[in-house]
């Protein structure tokens, strides 16, 4: 008999969030989001900390990604693996949101 435990972990740690790097005095034009720019200009320790950065570039998670902005997401960090829009695998997550990330 599988227990219902079991199942949970299989379940939240299947996925991943994709998070980007987005500037924060670069919104999009006529609507809400961000531009994304390079993942080097935000600061993976934002990831690990689960807090997110008040700089003028900060991690931006989830979302939909149009024409080089995105919306719909979330400056905070979710539970679980984070990957940059590039597949990088930021943080690992687990329980509680932590893990150090980097590959």
């Amino acid at each position: 008999m599988v227990s219902a435990l079991s199942l949970t972990l299989v379940a939240c740690g299947s996925g991943s969030t994709t998070a980007r790097c987005v500037d924060r005095n670069e919104p999009a034009k006529g609507k809400s989001g961000y531009k994304v720019v390079p993942d080097g200009n935000c600061d993976t320790g934002d990831i690990d900390s689960g807090s997110p950065s008040y700089g003028r570039y900060f991690w931006y998670y989830g979302g939909k990604n149009s024409s080089g902005f995105v919306s719909g997401g979330s400056r905070y960090r979710p539970d679980g693996k984070i990957k940059s829009s590039g597949g990088r695998t930021l943080s690992r997550g687990g329980f509680g949101g932590g893990g150090r990330g980097g590959s």
